[in-house]
């Protein structure tokens, strides 16, 4: 896939987005960023396109033509099941059929949607990506709408490579504070107990957004299509992370204690280290850009 010049980018200005336009960028391509808001401060020479994707939005407002496309945005209201499930709709699933059709019309050679590893459910052992997907009635609606846009996808892998990554719990600079490891780290600041089930609550190998924009870029430049666990290196229960944090801080986390074993949400990389990245970022590492998410 080495003719892939130009990218367009969904989701430019969330997490993942921003760091992974800023790798690219610096690597020479051509990003367009498609965006719901213009950002405050742009990322220098990345083309910012405005589109509402909650709207009846048209495929007219693409660019004429780009290489890859790289599938990251979602809905903002996958927290807000019903009363915002058609958000979730037109964001998760409409929104990727036209992308998915965008592409076809003009050619591209690469598309890459962004899943989750929530859709596999929770369990002792760590999935693989041949792992059995949690049951329609389990999933909820914005787990189901990524698998949606996952099938939807995958249909077009005749017509262009497609990847699909499955995330499981990016974390970094410029995350947003609903997510799970800036609530850790609030918690932990605040007194606040945690909650865990067990002694050590469930067990995650969360991932360096720096690692993720890395494995996203080479499965976008791969030239097979597949589906791929995007996880860290290491797996921690809730427990030592927030023991990590404590340190960290100089605070003694607060716990409180459910009874039952957890269940828990364990990517295998293997796939993603065989083909893709490496990750190699530990969380202890970086614990000062998730505090300053708290304390900025």
């Amino acid at each position: 896939m080495s003719k892939i010049r130009t990218v367009l980018i969904s989701g430019a200005n969330g997490l993942l987005g921003q760091s992974l336009c800023k790798l690219l960028v610096s690597e020479g391509f051509e990003v367009v960023g498609l965006v719901h808001n213009l950002p405050s401060k742009k990322i220098p020479n990345v083309t910012y396109l405005s589109i509402d994707l909650e709207t009846e939005w048209n495929q007219n407002q693409l660019p004429e033509q780009v290489d890859a496309i790289v599938h990251l945005a979602q809905s903002a209201h996958f927290r807000d099941f019903p009363k915002k499930a058609m958000n979730v709709f037109k964001v998760n699933i409409a929104s990727t059929a036209k992308l998915l059709d965008y592409g076809r019309q003009i050619g591209v050679k690469s598309f890459v949607f962004a899943s989750s590893g929530g859709v596999y459910g929770n369990g002792n052992q760590a999935f693989h990506e041949n792992s059995a997907i949690s049951s329609p009635g389990l999933l909820g609606y914005y787990l189901g709408s990524k698998l949606s846009g996952e099938v939807l996808s995958q249909s077009y892998s005749d017509v262009f490579t497609v990847n699909v990554l499955r995330f499981f719990f990016i974390y970094g600079p410029n995350q947003k504070m609903g997510m799970l490891i800036p609530r850790l780290m609030e918690s932990v600041i605040n007194h606040r107990p945690i909650t865990l089930h067990g002694q050590q609550g469930i067990r995650i190998n969360p991932i360096h957004v720096a690692d993720a924009a890395i494995a996203t870029r080479a499965a976008m430049l791969s030239e097979s299509s597949t589906v791929y666990n995007i996880s860290g290196p290491e797996v921690l229960s809730l427990k030592t992370i927030a023991e990590q944090m404590g340190i960290f801080c100089g605070i003694a986390p607060e716990f409180s204690y459910l009874e039952g074993e957890p269940r828990d949400l364990i990517g295998d990389n293997s796939a993603m280290k065989r083909d893709l990245h490496i990750p190699s970022r530990l969380l202890v590492d970086h614990l000062d850009e998730v505090k300053n998410l708290v304390t900025s």
